[in-house]
């Protein structure tokens, strides 16, 4: 027998997956006003009403029973249970199928189902799956109505969009994670801000993304530990694309000093790949700091480095025997890092593509390198994402100058 509420939340799982509204699932048959009760559970369905719903819907009646035992609550059970980043290939793709195959019955459950399932993804470098992830519970955070939730959500929302190179989305999520997030926790304040000042930046919005910075780095200033670390990270990172390099540099010294690497083994590896890739945007490159940095990270890199981290690695490898003039070094990087199953950011993605290009002009392939660098530009123009557009320009401009010094 069909009970409810169970009826009506595997009902309306089943309309929302195949993208349905009442009115048309309902047709001429059934008012809408019975079916939205039925979904609420206000209603138990009859015989007639649930085989005409199981036809409209093409599946069984048998869809609509109740799965033998909590499924998804056993994975994720399974899953939270074990404490290691490291085995994310070996239990991110049974969560995704418990997922998968959950009804929708414990919204509850399958938003924390999700949003493990999104970082997994994310430490894996899988982009494109964590956006589409996020995006799923940022929808059911607006249908749950819990505002840390929410808050949560759409700061995880904009960091993946920006990574996607989806700038625009990610102000508009990180801006809507600010607002909502007034009266919350420090943790959930922070992140929100955090999230909307890379966002900022990454649109050339510098203005606003420093005052916003500064912001971040008062309120965390006085908890200190690793909040505060990635509060002047970003601080960092706005002015060097503010071209306030002694500012930066300071801003990243600060960072680097105040996190102990036993502390957050992994915040600490990424921020000094972060204080490596800074230092060889800074004009002219601080070649020596930046190749010492990436000495630094050598063993933590061995150790708890992600299949992402050591492409990050990769490329600023390639970015520092570039700015030291060892071309050959360089190009044998770059094929290295394209010949792999890429899973950098749009931002990495734009600048290994943009250094090969880059490349090529100083090689003399100077048409195939023009082109390479136009089009590169070309789609971070079309991504909102004002500050690559600008940098990529630049690295056209500037590899075009040497290749003429090079022929004088």
């Amino acid at each position: 027998m069909l009970e409810q509420p169970h009826f009506g939340q595997r009902l309306r799982a089943l309309r929302v997956g195949r993208g349905l509204s009442q009115a048309a699932l309902a047709g001429d048959a059934m008012s809408t006003g019975y079916l939205s009760r039925l979904e609420s559970g206000a209603r138990p369905p009859t015989a007639k009403s649930v085989d005409y719903l199981a036809e409209r819907l093409d599946v069984p009646v048998s869809a609509f029973a109740r799965e033998k035992g909590p499924v998804l609550g056993q994975v994720l059970a399974a899953v939270t249970s074990v404490a290691d980043d490291g085995l994310d290939e070996v239990l991110a793709d049974p969560l995704a199928e418990a997922l998968r195959a959950d009804g929708g019955q414990d919204p509850a459950l399958r938003w924390q189902a999700l949003w493990l399932l999104a970082r997994m993804r994310g430490r894996q470098g899988r982009c494109a799956e964590e956006y589409q992830l996020t995006a799923e519970l940022h929808r059911l955070a607006d249908e749950l109505g819990v505002v840390e939730l929410r808050v949560r959500a759409y700061t995880q929302h904009s960091r993946c969009a920006r990574s996607i190179g989806r700038i625009a989305e990610a102000c508009e999520y990180a801006a809507g994670a600010v607002a909502a997030a007034a009266g919350l926790t420090l943790t959930d304040r922070a992140g929100a801000l955090h999230a909307l000042v890379s966002a900022e930046a990454e649109a050339g919005r510098l203005a606003e993304a420093e005052a916003h910075a500064r912001e971040l780095c008062a309120l965390t200033g006085p908890v200190g530990g690793s909040t505060h670390t990635r509060a002047l990270w970003a601080a960092a990172t706005v002015g060097i694309r503010r071209g306030a390099y002694r500012e930066a540099g300071n801003l990243l010294e600060r960072a680097l000093e105040g996190l102990d690497s036993h502390e957050d083994p992994g915040l600490w590896l990424r921020l000094r790949l972060a204080a490596a890739s800074l230092l060889l945007q800074i004009v002219p490159p601080q070649t020596a700091k930046a190749r010492a940095a990436l000495e630094q990270i050598g063993p933590a890199l061995e150790l708890v480095g992600t299949e992402v981290r050591r492409q990050e690695a990769l490329l600023l490898h390639a970015q520092l025997a570039c700015a030291e003039g060892d071309l050959a070094r360089a190009r044998e990087l770059c094929d290295q890092a394209e010949a792999l199953e890429l899973r950098l950011s749009f931002r990495d993605r734009i600048r290994l593509q943009a250094l090969s290009g880059r490349l090529d002009v100083l090689a003399g392939r100077t048409t195939q390198g023009i082109q390479c660098l136009s089009d590169l530009a070309r789609q971070a123009v079309e991504a909102h994402n004002v500050e690559l557009a600008a940098e990529t320009w630049r690295t056209l401009a500037e590899a075009l100058a040497e290749s003429r010094e090079g022929q004088g």
